[in-house]
């Protein structure tokens, strides 16, 4: 049997939201080197790793930081990375040295955090 496809899309439209992940705000600016060294280092490979499927990142400049979230302090360092779940920040790594440190602290920031990060 086939279903039309407008009655398709109200059925799916009445079923519950999955739920959703926290994400990795990473807080960048035009310019920075730390930042462009993570985009060539980590950016890449990041959407590939399981810890981008505990948080998914999303990016935003340090001058245009999202309203919808209420951070523990206004970011100042770039890259600034940020956990964030439900809106509000979790936790953050300040910098970037290098892909070992990154994925160590990346790590024990999601570990810190495994109801809003679980692997779905």
């Amino acid at each position: 049997m086939r279903v039309p496809a407008f009655l398709l899309g109200l059925i799916l439209a009445m079923l519950p939201a999955a739920p959703r992940a926290a994400e990795l705000l990473m807080v960048e600016r035009h310019g920075c080197h730390w930042c462009d060294r993570w985009n060539a280092e980590i950016g890449p490979i990041y959407p590939k790793t399981d810890e981008s499927l505990r948080a998914p990142l999303r990016r935003a400049q340090i001058h245009e930081l999202p309203g919808d979230i209420a951070f523990t302090s206004r970011p100042v360092f770039t890259p600034t990375f940020v956990l964030i779940d439900d809106g509000r920040e979790l936790g953050r790594i300040e910098g970037y040295a290098g892909d070992e440190f990154f994925w160590f602290l990346l790590g024990q920031l999601l570990d810190a955090h495994p109801a809003a990060t679980a692997l779905p």
